[in-house]
Parts: structure tokens; sequence; C-alpha cells
């Protein structure tokens, strides 16, 4: 029996607010990306440092809650499942990808209350696709869903540039 494990768990920084386009059925679907930095000191005790940047998708209720929730420069973590996949772009050149598919997302940075500068625990830092697969009432409580503004081609590899 053979048995394999594809687990990614990243906690990083949003490079840029999560994009939100629709499949021609109208399912959601969320890409950003999400920055790790690793630093060291080399042999003459310099620090240096080396930044891998991951490219994230999120489906359905999850995407939704990512373009509500997390932001540019927000600190998260990330736990999913590693996927590849083969195109050929407008050029006709063979491109390969490979992307996290989020399954859960953690916001680790506190909530500032904008009047007072107070620090908010929210209920909601925590969030899974299971969760919020189906849940139009923790949509509602963000406020209400986004129309499918952009709709795209599954096929479509530009959504997760």
């Amino acid at each position: 029996m053979s048995r394999t494990l594809n687990k990614v768990m990243l906690i990083g920084n949003v490079g840029k607010d999560p994009e939100l386009k629709h499949t021609p059925s109208g399912i959601p679907v969320a890409s950003f990306n999400l920055a790790t930095t690793d630093s060291w000191k080399d042999r003459a005790g310099n620090l240096q440092e080396h930044t891998d940047w991951h490219s994230v998708v999120a489906w359905r209720g999850l995407a939704e809650v990512c373009c509500k929730l997390v932001k540019k420069g927000a600190r998260i973590y990330i736990e999913g499942k590693l996927q590849t996949r083969n195109f050929e772009d407008k050029n006709g050149n063979r491109k390969h990808i490979v992307e996290v598919l989020a399954d859960n997302v953690l916001l680790l940075d506190a909530k500032r209350n904008k009047e007072n500068g107070d620090i908010q625990n929210l209920d909601i830092d925590n969030f899974t696709m299971s969760s919020f697969d189906d849940s139009e009432d923790f949509l509602s409580i963000l406020s209400e869903p986004s129309e499918p503004s952009d709709v795209i081609d599954i096929d479509d590899e530009s959504i997760f540039k």
C-alpha cells in the first residue's frame, strides 16, 4: 500500500489584495501571492535574506472570505496542498505552475479599531474551506456577497498570475 501526503503550511505576508473572479457557473475563486522570508548569518556574520513567493488559490466560500478579510501586507497562516498545472500561454509557450490550494486560513495580525486604536479580537480570524462552503450566514455578516463581475474560463490561466 502506498501512502502519500500533500500538505503545505505557510506563514507569510500577502503581496497584494486577493483577486476574486468567478467561473462561468458562478463559483468564486480568489488568488493572491504570499511571501515567506528566511534569514541567516553567513560566515562573515552578515545577515542574509531570501524571499520566496507562493501563489495561493482559494475556492468557493473561502475565496469570498479571503477577499473580504485578507489585505496586502497582512500576516497570515495558510494550510492547504500543492497543486501543479501545465498549460500553453498565448504565445504557445508551455508553462508549469505550482500553487497552494488553500483549505485553511488564519489571520495573524491584530485588528485595530480605527476610531480609538484599541486592539480588537475577531471571532472570524480563523476560517476554513469546509466551514464556509455553503454558509450564507457567515457571508451576510461580512456584507452581501459580491456579484460575479468577472466571469472566467476555468482554463484561463491568467487568473492565477
